[in-house]
């Protein structure tokens, strides 16, 4: 199956870190995680790009949003 047939039927979960009010709105699917990818898109723009991350990238991405290393 190809990636973008993938995509299609995909079902994309919202970031508990995005906000209810409409900002910061990232949705991830684990549609392809057995790929080794993981997709991420804008929930505000679904039929927007997509940005396809390994597996591993993802994985430190959001142990680094938990314990909090992005903030200023």
């Amino acid at each position: 199956m190809s990636p973008d047939r993938e995509l299609t039927s995909a079902v994309w979960i919202k970031s508990s870190y995005s906000s209810s009010s409409g900002g910061e709105c990232v949705e991830f699917s684990r549609s392809l995680a057995v790929s080794g990818l993981v997709p991420i898109r804008d929930s505000k723009n679904p039929y927007g790009p997509v940005l396809a991350i390994s597996t591993g990238a993802w994985s430190s991405f959001v142990s680094a949003v938990k314990h909090e290393e992005f903030r200023a």
